[in-house]
């Protein structure tokens, strides 16, 4: 997800005590919020003062509210099949009674139930006899419940939640025991449960990662942190924590790639005044320094599935604003997005390309740039497994059919794109993907059909820890704190 959470807004009226509509879809709260017993009305008087005495981001969130809204959108996810951010943004948009703090409690509750979906679901089912009969909403909420448990052992904010049953709290308590009985399965079984994949990625995972995948999957369940990209067009990245900590956001350089700004803050980077002006961009940390790797001349370059653009303004400010860089994709909302951010970033030199979707028309467009471009990017699609932290609804869209299906659409890219580049210029493919089905052996075949390519180690353009043993880039969540990314620079012979 691009965008983890909804934009902060002010308390506009209403509230708990405020008589509720539907929800949006047909989705109501599993039990109408009840009212606290034993408490008298001077109690309530007092305590109603207290918190008018205190700034939004200090008073207690207001868990009734929260998992309304968590349940609004997590519905639209489980239900309706829509995609995470999507679903948040919608929900939130029209939660205006929600603080700001409020409003990033409602997304990280529904992403971390997301990251925990069917191990949740499976303490459920074991936990709560007759789960599976009871109503949708109150199976939501019981899901919510268990998974913030996970996330929060701390149970203060279960004491918050009047529409809690009896039921959810007696569940919360099995929680340790069940995990447990968990613990005992073998590593085959276990693996898929306890990290929430499906069996056959499970399988995968296990195949190719070996002893690792078990720690890179854990570390796809934890929360991934919000990064954002200097543009150097605008002023360097000193200048840029300058003015963000003038805005009294802690913020600190990445470590590995020199453009990155970390944000400790947990901030609606979109609504900040840096952000309107054009001077950074919201970009992982990972996904930086594959874009390093292009290392792009200021002359003719190309990046061939430029998507909305995030590195295609990157690419753009190495460049300068110099030379020409062309942006190609298939999809046309995405390249309207891509010229909405590059009118905020200042850059000029993009030449935005639409292809046509079909293979004859694709070949035909990429030929008029047949052996003219220094450099070729083309971060393929793929199966997405290395952003899990930030997209975790991705994982249960897969399927056994669509991983195969990935593979041979990047040998398909390589193929096309690679006519574009010039005698002694540069390939750079890239995936988002954990996989070597995805990465290294896509290289290795594209290599076999194309021996006019060979690989170049990407030694001296990212940071040492970051290559595997073949000079690729290989990005981890579990060492680097990135989303997992692969990088390979493939040179063209100069030889005719």
């Amino acid at each position: 997800m691009k965008r983890g959470g909804g934009s902060a807004g002010k308390k506009r009226g209403g509230g708990p005590g405020k008589k509720r509509s539907p929800q949006p879809g047909g989705l109501r709260p599993a039990l109408a919020p009840q009212k606290p017993g034993g408490v008298s009305h001077k109690r309530r008087t007092d305590e109603e003062k207290r918190r008018s005495d205190l700034s939004p981001s200090e008073r207690p969130a207001r868990m009734d509210l929260v998992f309304q809204s968590c349940l609004v959108a997590y519905g639209y996810v489980r239900r309706e099949g829509r995609l995470a951010d999507r679903a948040l943004d919608f929900t939130l948009r029209r939660a205006k009674t929600l603080y700001s703090h409020e409003r990033r409690l409602v997304a990280e509750s529904v992403y971390g139930l997301l990251r925990r979906q069917r191990l949740v679901d499976w303490l459920l089912e074991r936990g709560r006899p007759g789960f599976e009969r009871v109503p949708a909403s109150a199976q939501d909420l019981a899901r919510l419940i268990v998974s913030r448990s996970l996330e929060e052992p701390n149970l203060r904010w279960l004491n918050a939640l009047s529409m809690a049953t009896a039921s959810d709290r007696a569940l919360v308590e099995r929680v340790p025991e069940l995990l447990r009985e968990l613990g005992k399965l073998p590593e085959s079984e276990r693996f898929g449960i306890e990290l929430s994949v499906p069996d056959f990625l499970a399988q995968r995972l296990i195949a190719e990662l070996g002893p690792r995948a078990h720690a890179v999957m854990s570390a796809m369940n934890l929360r991934a942190p919000l990064t954002a990209r200097t543009n150097t067009l605008k002023g360097t990245r000193d200048e840029l924590v300058n003015l963000l900590q003038s805005e009294d956001l802690r913020v600190r350089p990445t470590r590995r790639s020199p453009l990155g700004v970390l944000l400790d803050t947990r901030v609606n980077a979109f609504g900040l005044q840096a952000f309107r002006d054009g001077r950074f961009e919201i970009q992982d940390e990972g996904s930086q320094l594959l874009g390093m790797l292009v290392d792009p001349m200021p002359t003719k370059a190309v990046d061939a599935c430029a998507g909305a653009g995030g590195k295609t303004l990157q690419l753009a400010a190495e460049m300068k604003n110099r030379g020409e860089l062309y942006a190609m994709d298939v999809d046309a909302p995405r390249l309207d997005e891509l010229k909405d951010r590059a009118r905020r970033a200042g850059v000029h030199n993009v030449r935005v390309s639409l292809l046509p979707g079909d293979d004859q028309g694709a070949d035909a467009a990429v030929g008029a740039l047949e052996k003219k471009a220094d450099r070729v990017f083309v971060d393929a699609p793929c199966s997405g497994t290395g952003t899990f932290r930030r997209k975790p609804d991705a994982r249960y869209r897969l399927t056994p059919e669509s991983l195969d299906e990935h593979a041979a659409r990047q040998q398909k890219l390589l193929a096309r794109f690679s006519r574009m580049v010039k005698p002694g210029g540069r390939l750079i493919y890239g995936t988002c993907s954990v996989l070597e089905s995805e990465n290294e052996q896509v290289v290795d075949a594209f290599l076999e059909a194309h021996p006019e390519f060979s690989v170049m180690s990407a030694e001296g353009r990212v940071p040492a820890d970051t290559l595997s043993d073949r000079g690729f880039l290989r990005l981890w969540p579990d060492v680097h704190d990135t989303d997992g990314f692969f990088g390979a620079i493939l040179v063209r012979s100069k030889a005719p």
